[in-house]
C-alpha cells in the first residue's frame, strides 16, 4: 500500500534516508528530525514524500518534490530518493511508488541513479524509463569558492 505521509511518520522517513544512506556506504548520515519535520510539514513546505507499507510495516518510500519544465509548459516530479528496505523487495512496492507517482502528474518524472546500479537500471527500464542521452548534472553548494 502506498499512502502520502503524515507528520507522526518524521521518524520513519528519516530512518528510511538514514538506512539508505548506510546501504549507500555512508555512515555518517544523522538527519535533524525537527528540521526535516519543518521542510516537509511546515507551513511552506519543500518537498513531500509517499510512504509504502507491507503487512501494516513501513517498507518504504520515495521523496520528492514538483519540478517545472519550461519547454513542456507543465509540472513534473522530481524524485530525489526512492528506497525500499531490503526485507521487502521483490513484492512491487518499488513499482507501486513510482505508478502513484506517475498518476499525479502528466509531465516528467525525474531522478537520479548511481553509476553502476545495475540492478536498478534495469527495474526503470521495465517501467520504459531511460538515462536523458547528453546532459549531465551539476550542483552547486552554498560552500563554493
Amino acid at each position: 500500500m502506498v499512502r502520502d505521509a503524515v507528520p507522526g511518520d518524521i521518524d520513519e522517513i528519516c530512518a528510511l534516508i538514514e538506512e539508505h544512506a548506510r546501504y549507500e556506504g555512508n555512515d555518517e548520515l544523522k538527519l535533524d528530525r525537527a528540521e526535516m519535520a519543518r521542510h516537509l510539514f511546515g507551513p511552506d513546505p519543500k518537498a513531500w514524500v509517499l510512504m509504502a507499507e507491507h503487512g501494516g510495516e513501513v517498507a518504504g518510500m520515495a521523496f520528492c518534490s514538483w519540478s517545472f519544465s519550461t519547454w513542456e509548459a507543465r509540472p513534473g516530479i522530481w524524485l530525489d530518493d526512492i528506497f525500499v528496505r531490503p526485507a521487502y523487495r521483490r513484492h512491487g512496492l518499488g513499482r507501486e511508488l513510482l505508478h502513484e507517482l506517475r498518476a499525479r502528474t502528466t509531465g516528467r518524472i525525474e531522478w537520479d541513479m548511481q553509476e553502476g546500479n545495475e540492478r536498478a537500471a534495469a527495474f526503470y527500464a521495465q517501467l520504459g524509463a531511460r538515462p536523458v542521452p547528453g546532459w549531465i548534472r551539476y550542483r552547486w553548494r552554498p560552500d563554493a569558492p
